[in-house]
């Protein structure tokens, strides 16, 4: 299904796309526009509702919150293929990483110290290991991801779809199948590299109701009795 978006979009898909969104945008409007002030008492998937209504519909001053998705690394899948893909209908090889998460939303406010965090669910990460823009999934020429909506979990659970160039996946592999306790893997994504998927964002891409991402950061935490370090790449 999620083929469907590959296409630049002419006038009509275009007109179809943002009819389709905005229906998404109408069944969660209702937790969406709540304060923040409610989020300690809102669920899990009363939150993923409440980010992605804002995103797409309150974007100026949701901005002002530094809205930040942090998706903590619990278990990391390595594909590795070789032959006829019927999705690009090409003979080759390819890499994919599928990253089971934990997500929180980190806010700054006024009224909030030490950048409070909300949890928001489980999800997960699918990454296309390439040092080009894949033909899957569909996106934009400067586009690493987008936060998919096209899940029937939507938006209890947070979806992504992107890729990752082959120097960044060789520097954190090695701390994603670690076998420390002790070294913990998050990805981050910082409120400059969301954007909804809508008109007036041509530079993302993605089904009615997702989020585009421009940037991937991976922060690596490795702890010990001796020391604390962080390294981010």
């Amino acid at each position: 299904m999620r083929s469907e978006y590959t296409q630049r979009f002419s006038s009509d898909l275009d007109e179809m796309h943002e009819k389709s969104r905005k229906e998404v945008m109408r069944t969660i409007e209702a937790h969406g526009s709540r304060t923040i002030g409610d989020l300690p008492d809102m669920t899990e998937g009363e939150r993923a509702k409440w980010f992605f209504w804002n995103m797409h519909e309150n974007l100026d001053e949701f901005r002002k919150l530094e809205p930040t998705l942090v998706g903590q690394v619990k278990c990391t899948q390595l594909t590795l293929t070789d032959g006829l893909s019927m999705q690009t209908e090409k003979i080759g090889s390819e890499k994919r990483v599928a990253l089971n998460c934990r997500w929180h939303l980190r806010l700054a406010y006024a009224s909030i110290q030490n950048e409070e965090a909300f949890s928001i669910g489980d999800g997960a990460v699918t990454l296309v290991i390439s040092d080009a823009l894949p033909v899957e999934p569909p996106l934009q020429k400067n586009q690493k991801g987008y936060i998919d909506s096209d899940s029937s979990l939507y938006p209890h659970q947070l979806f992504l779809f992107g890729w990752v160039s082959e120097p960044v996946w060789n520097e954190v592999k090695q701390y994603l199948f670690s076998p420390s306790p002790n070294c913990q893997t998050d990805l981050m994504l910082r409120d400059d590299s969301l954007f909804p998927v809508k008109p007036g964002f041509g530079f993302v891409a993605g089904p009615p109701g997702a989020i585009g991402i421009t940037n991937l950061e991976f922060s690596v935490s490795l702890h010990s009795a001796d020391r604390r370090g962080t390294r981010r790449t």
